[in-house]
């Protein structure tokens, strides 16, 4: 029921997409969905250049003949189309499960719009059931997420934070960055901890989108609910 319900998601975002717009591509199971939609309309002639988020978006897309281009190449892109992992009452997201947060932030800011597609299981009304992954760069990352979970504490968010890890090896992101997932409780103002992550050196990304999502679709066992900003 819950890939029926993101294929769901996936075709009434696809509704929102020209031909002749440029796309980014998000990462994620939700995500993958709108990719394989999106080349089935390919084979039939539809015109569309699309950006990933990540490689694994990029070799998903290349293998489905979906065809690519970079953010170099166009400045702005005309619409984003993701996933997320959390999306709060006021459409902000916590993202980064899947460890694409940072290409997938940098391809939501330089887009003319972002549409966010989910199940009903992932809309909450407030961010921080799902641990919220930050990227740091490798050079000392185990004092820079001391520091992390020092001011997280001073601002009355003590917590926790873990290495992801993959086969017992640190994590690495597509840019080889590790991530760490923090467990620091219910995120009452996302735009605070947002900004406090990123002011923080050794900090590359935070799992929090801040006024990014325009329009969030969620797939229900009955249809979609459509939620816009």
């Amino acid at each position: 029921m819950t890939v029926e319900k993101k294929i769901l998601a996936a075709q009434k975002a696809f509704e929102y997409v020209e031909e002749g717009m440029k796309i980014g591509l998000g990462t994620g199971s939700t995500a993958d969905e709108f990719t394989k939609l999106l080349s089935e309309n390919v084979k039939n002639g539809f015109d569309i250049i699309c950006v990933p988020t990540s490689e694994n978006t990029k070799v998903l897309a290349e293998s489905l003949n979906v065809p690519l281009g970079t953010l170099e190449e166009f400045n702005i892109l005309d619409l984003t189309i993701d996933g997320a992992d959390e999306i709060d009452d006021d459409l902000c997201l916590l993202k980064g499960g899947g460890g694409a947060l940072l290409r997938e932030k940098i391809i939501a800011f330089n887009s003319k719009k972002m549409i966010v597609i989910a199940d009903d299981t992932k809309k909450v009304s407030k961010l921080g059931d799902f641990k919220l992954p930050v990227e740091l760069i490798k050079f000392e990352h185990k004092t820079t997420i001391n520091r992390i979970l020092e001011k997280l504490e001073n601002i009355g968010y003590p917590g926790t934070a873990n290495l992801r890890l993959l086969n017992g090896n640190p994590f690495l992101t597509d840019s080889k960055n590790v991530i760490y997932d923090l467990s620091i409780g219910l995120i009452e103002e996302p735009s605070s901890i947002d900004n406090l992550l990123n002011s923080i050196p050794g900090v590359v990304e935070n799992g929090l989108f801040v006024n990014l999502a325009n329009i969030v679709i969620i797939g229900k066992h009955n249809g979609v609910k459509i939620i816009e900003k």
